[in-house]
């Protein structure tokens, strides 16, 4: 973590001004080992092309038993200069200790389905398989502000929306920051249309299923904002067409440590 203060010429101490998740880096001891001189080789050599930094990041997957996995992107920093001595390598073998840099320092989970909703004419609360989950929730025009979701992670996420009209308009808030598009009577998402609104930093798009963009319809002053940690409340207003319109929110939990 990166603590920002202010130092007073005048006071003892420093004074607190904010904190920020700093890079993660990592160092992963690993042992290669071959049934000959050439296995290990090649071994070696597979490792290094799927490490390298200029073919871009890696993944890495970590998973106990009995739990979900936990991914982390990283990029290659050290460790594979090929240092060789005789505790490090052998004729079969070779130890490393591979360095990798996270830019982005948290640990995530798999894609988590938080809810579904269904306004408009009706539909039947489950579906026709009998399955309670994701729940659905049938009604009218809506304008309500105590929508409960739960974010199961350390931290906030990123809400990735799907909104499929027909839909006259839309406001997605929580708190004081919401977005939204206010078509004045009009059918901003026709029928058959899906409106992806991905909320995450590097992505930041508003693009339906034909690539149409609907970043310059946005009300004035939009906050795509993130979904905090644990339970929380949040804002739906949303006008629908002639026929049923549906809105769901996905995200991708965030975990300080697997």
């Amino acid at each position: 973590m990166e603590v920002r203060s202010d130092t007073s010429p005048n006071l003892d101490g420093s004074m607190y001004r904010s904190t920020r998740a700093a890079a993660r880096e990592i160092m992963i001891p690993l042992y290669l080992y071959g049934i000959d001189r050439y296995t290990v080789r090649r071994l070696k050599q597979k490792l290094i092309q799927a490490l390298n930094p200029l073919n871009g990041p890696c993944v890495l997957k970590i998973q106990e038993s009995g739990l979900p996995p936990r991914f982390l992107t990283c990029w290659y920093k050290g460790g594979l200069e090929g240092a060789e001595s005789e505790e490090n390598a052998g004729f079969r073998w070779v130890r490393y200790g591979v360095q990798l840099t996270a830019m982005d320092p948290w640990f995530y989970g798999e894609d988590f389905h938080v809810a579904e909703w269904t306004f408009g004419a009706g539909a039947p609360f489950l579906k026709p398989s009998g399955s309670l989950f994701p729940i659905t929730v049938s009604q009218g025009l809506v304008s309500q502000s105590d929508f409960p979701v739960t974010n199961p992670g350390d931290t906030a996420a990123w809400p990735v929306w799907e909104i499929e009209g027909p839909v006259k308009q839309f406001r997605l808030s929580h708190g004081k920051r919401a977005f939204g598009i206010d078509g004045k009577d009009k059918e901003i998402i026709p029928g058959g249309t899906k409106l992806t609104v991905d909320t995450r930093p590097g992505y930041k798009t508003l693009l339906d299923n034909k690539g149409n963009n609907y970043w310059p319809l946005l009300d004035k002053a939009p906050a795509l904002w993130p979904l905090p940690a644990g339970r929380s409340e949040i804002g739906i207003e949303l006008v629908t067409g002639s026929s049923n319109a549906r809105l769901g929110l996905t995200i991708r939990p965030r975990y300080e440590t697997y």
